[in-house]
């Protein structure tokens, strides 16, 4: 019982970990890449779909992204779902490529997205100290319901405390990273 709840715990917690790498790579900086337009949408035939469903998504050099369309007349659509997307992105057809320049960033606007970086951050943790409270409430009731002993309890307390400071040192350590990336000129 305490080896699954263990188990559980640990793939909800890599889960949060997952998810706030995946709402960090949204954050854009001032290099280019791929996975920016990733959660782009485009109208295609009635349909929201994903825009590397619709074209090639590369990178032309270190600072624009090129989106080559599968079909000519997305070309205009795959444009409005960029700008529409509110990432700060003004793409600009050249023949049937779509370039898409990454702007510089300005001082206030690094020190900006750092704020919102550590937001996400802070949401994390939060997800895994919940997760690790939902599990030590578990081993307290099976405790109640003698199910397991004193110290089977006080073993599984501190492994959900060791799996709880492990996650949150690897955000701390994610959140590092895309400062010291956010802060580079």
């Amino acid at each position: 019982m305490i080896a699954e709840l263990k188990k559980n715990t640990e793939a909800k917690m890599h889960k949060s970990v997952e998810a706030f790498k995946t709402d960090l790579s949204k954050i854009r900086t001032g290099r280019a890449h791929s996975g920016i337009l990733d959660h782009v949408s485009v109208d295609y035939y009635g349909a929201q779909t994903p825009i590397n469903q619709v074209a090639k998504v590369t990178l032309i050099d270190a600072r624009t992204i090129g989106v080559a369309p599968f079909e000519k007349k997305l070309g205009q659509a795959i444009e409005k779902a960029i700008r529409d997307a509110n990432l700060g992105l003004n793409p600009a057809a050249a023949g049937d490529m779509i370039r898409v320049p990454m702007p510089t960033l300005t001082e206030e606007r690094r020190k900006e997205l750092a704020k919102v970086v550590h937001r996400e951050a802070e949401t994390a943790r939060v997800a895994i100290r919940n997760l690790r409270r939902d599990a030590i409430h578990a081993i307290k009731e099976a405790l109640k319901k003698k199910e397991i002993s004193e110290n089977d309890e006080r073993r599984a307390t501190d492994e959900a405390q060791k799996l709880t400071d492990r996650h949150i040192a690897e955000i701390d350590k994610l959140l590092a990273q895309k400062e010291a990336e956010l802060m580079a000129v």
